[in-house]
């Protein structure tokens, strides 16, 4: 009963913080477009951050309840999750996706440096706060030289929003964002409780179960956009929320609060998810192109890591 009743509250709460994330991205477009914010910037900046909501809101809340596997498993796992499932999926949507090598490239690079700096900060079992600042420090150094470095390769047609004011606007993504905290609060602690019930240790349960969940907006916003023949923010917001989730959504928790973590289960995880990222990201630049071949490819890498953490248990 105790367990069916916490996977009622981390479902509902994941569901009040992915349908408030939805609008918050939905305005955080919109006003972006009304302000003339470039192009990639909305792809790779602004909607990813928007995306990972979800993931920004559990490190936070996981980190002041204590539960630093919880971060760590939920943005490491997004980052794999995002990498290889939600971009090998592309082509069930669009057969051949075109991608050129100035998008791939820098993004996979900074996703696979912040995942070598968590690497080294997890091994000692303890994330400190100036842990913290040095990652979130590093996510606005990395997206200033991805958007340095790929200028105006990605456009994208808001959504039409029933709100118009620049500053209602404003204020109805401030209102989105509380309710995704609220939400992510509420599916934290029942996380936390379901592992203890389950005897599933809390990081592998982050791992796989959480980030799946906390990547289904990428997942929405990502299909939409390749429906609507926008490819690049789909890859925009896939990568670049990739790269949110490798340093500001790990980096922001420790930031608030420190806490520990479990060495060997965040260091196996983090060491797969940088290694499947640059095989991605080396296969994505070296073609090209993303088609089905690439995809099943990028599945497979997805599906691989249950066997590699579960051994690690």
């Amino acid at each position: 009963m105790q367990i069916a009743f916490q996977a009622f509250l981390f479902v509902g709460g994941l569901t009040v913080a992915l349908i408030a994330s939805s609008r918050a991205v939905d305005y955080t477009r919109a006003l972006a477009a009304a302000l003339g914010a470039p192009a990639f910037v909305v792809g790779v900046a602004l909607v990813s951050i928007g995306t990972d909501l979800p993931e920004i809101a559990n490190s936070i809340s996981a980190h002041v309840q204590g539960e630093g596997d919880i971060n760590v498993g939920d943005s490491v796992g997004s980052v794999l999750t995002q990498y290889t499932l939600v971009v090998g999926l592309f082509p069930l949507v669009v057969a051949v996706l075109p991608i050129g090598r100035r998008q791939a490239a820098p993004v996979t690079v900074m996703t696979t440096i912040g995942l070598a700096i968590t690497v080294a900060f997890v091994a000692d079992g303890w994330l400190a706060r100036w842990e913290g600042a040095v990652l979130v420090t590093a996510w606005l150094v990395f997206t200033w030289i991805v958007v340095r470095a790929v200028p105006g390769l990605v456009a994208d047609k808001p959504p039409v929003v029933r709100h118009r004011g620049k500053l209602t606007q404003v204020g109805i993504i401030l209102l989105a964002l509380g309710i995704v905290g609220l939400g992510a609060t509420v599916a934290v602690r029942a996380l936390v409780r379901l592992a203890a019930l389950a005897g599933v240790p809390e990081f592998v349960i982050a791992f796989f179960g959480a980030s799946l969940g906390t990547s289904a907006p990428e997942i929405v916003v990502d299909v939409t956009a390749l429906r609507r023949g926008s490819p690049g923010i789909a890859f925009g917001d896939a990568l670049g929320s990739s790269l949110v989730d490798s340093t500001l959504s790990i980096g922001v928790g420790p930031l608030v609060a420190p806490a520990e973590v479990t060495p060997r289960l965040a260091v196996v995880g983090s060491v797969y998810a940088l290694a499947a990222v640059a095989v991605v990201g080396a296969v994505l630049t070296a073609r090209r192109r993303h088609d089905r071949w690439s995809g099943i490819l990028f599945v497979a890498l997805y599906l691989l890591a249950y066997f590699v953490l579960i051994r690690a248990t």
